[in-house]
């Protein structure tokens, strides 16, 4: 439990800075823009700092904050262009997303000699991450992280399950992580819910549409969801809409055609407003293998789509309260997730009170960051 602090007045609030490795579609960068958004609305001075600064979400940086390029290939490369950032800057707190931002994050304070309060996040299930994994990149996280990461100021994870399994991987004990759930909801999401959308197939009267969004990865589970979905088209009229790009749309596309169902599958690519569809499609469905958190759980529920996800080991349980707000299947059951989909597209729309997701609110993730990190500097100044 963090100590409750006055608040603070305008020239007391210090620079926010946020290392993230490129804007990228992904769940990292639109945490990130969303805590700086969030950050500025509160008076704060704020930096998006990226190992590259390319990606579709840099159309989405707040024109406030100031975006800083370290112009590096990768993250780890970027390590010396940070130490010249934080000796120039010398942010009050720096918040690194995901293990190898905070491993570089907590490198740099120490080579820059600087007193920014570093707030290392984890986004992912490390044991998840590493099952299968070959690359040694990969492998050898669990070591970066027991090495690296107790150097950081604060570490924050982004579900209790995340927490947990940090916790076991990295060995850190697990009081040592605070959980702070992913700000997801404020007044631009509803507002963007609300544009129009000229999509055919979800225009009133047409048939129902089971949505889906993410990476076209293997971990997205989305050859389940197609196979399942071959099977909720034998009985439903229903259509399946999957949004966003990756390395495995050739083969999804490919099992598209080899089930007969091209004429009821849509993957029209990334979508920079997935939310518009959420709003009006009749099923949310996430597959994946494994989820940190699940924001786009979070946002089908807020805009009352029914939803269906495989119950990972972290983050949609949580979402989910349990199944009391959704269904949970197993990974992998294509039979179970063909059951549940239809049973989702039989019932009405869902109407959760935005109260009720109060945990997922902008505003709470933000005061949460902002009292841990105030807290860490307390502490350091005692």
């Amino acid at each position: 439990m963090l100590a409750s602090l006055p608040p603070l007045g305008e020239q007391q609030k210090p620079r926010i800075a946020f290392f993230l490795p490129t804007l990228d579609f992904g769940g990292v960068a639109r945490v990130m823009i969303n805590l700086a958004r969030g950050f500025l609305g509160r008076g704060y001075r704020v930096d998006l700092v990226a190992a590259n600064a390319t990606g579709a979400f840099r159309d989405h940086v707040p024109s406030e904050a100031r975006l800083v390029d370290l112009k590096s290939r990768r993250v780890l490369a970027s390590l010396p262009a940070l130490v010249r950032y934080l000796r120039r800057e010398s942010p009050g707190a720096l918040v690194a997303g995901m293990t190898h931002s905070s491993v570089v994050a907590v490198c740099a304070k120490k080579l820059a000699n600087v007193g920014t309060k570093i707030i290392a996040t984890e986004h992912i299930e490390m044991s998840s991450m590493l099952r299968g994994a070959s690359r040694w990149r990969v492998r050898m996280v669990p070591f970066f992280a027991r090495r690296f990461l107790p150097w950081a100021d604060a570490l924050v994870a982004v579900s209790k399950g995340v927490a947990d399994d940090v916790s076991r991987v990295a060995a850190i004990p697990r009081e040592n992580i605070h959980v702070i759930y992913n700000p997801v909801l404020d007044q631009e999401f509803f507002a963007r819910a609300g544009d129009e959308l000229s999509h055919l197939w979800l225009k009133p009267g047409s048939p129902p549409v089971i949505l889906s969004v993410g990476q076209l990865t293997e971990q997205k589970g989305f050859r389940s969801l197609i196979k399942a979905f071959s099977l909720v088209a034998q009985q439903n009229p229903a259509r399946l809409l999957i949004l966003g790009e990756g390395p495995d749309r050739s083969r999804l596309e490919g099992l598209v055609a080899d089930l007969g169902i091209g004429d009821r599958v849509g993957m029209p690519g990334f979508e920079p407003n997935p939310y518009a569809y959420m709003a009006r499609a009749k099923v949310f469905a996430l597959a994946s293998e494994f989820e940190g958190f699940g924001m786009v759980l979070v946002e089908a529920l807020a805009l009352g789509a029914n939803v269906v996800t495989t119950d990972c080991p972290a983050g949609p349980r949580e979402i989910l309260d349990n199944g009391s707000r959704g269904t949970l299947v197993p990974f992998g059951d294509v039979n179970a997730l063909a059951q549940a989909l239809l049973a989702a597209l039989d019932a009405p729309r869902r109407n959760i009170s935005r109260e009720t997701l109060n945990d997922f609110e902008v505003a709470t993730a933000v005061s949460s960051y902002e009292q841990l990190i105030r807290c860490t500097m307390v502490e350091a100044a005692g």
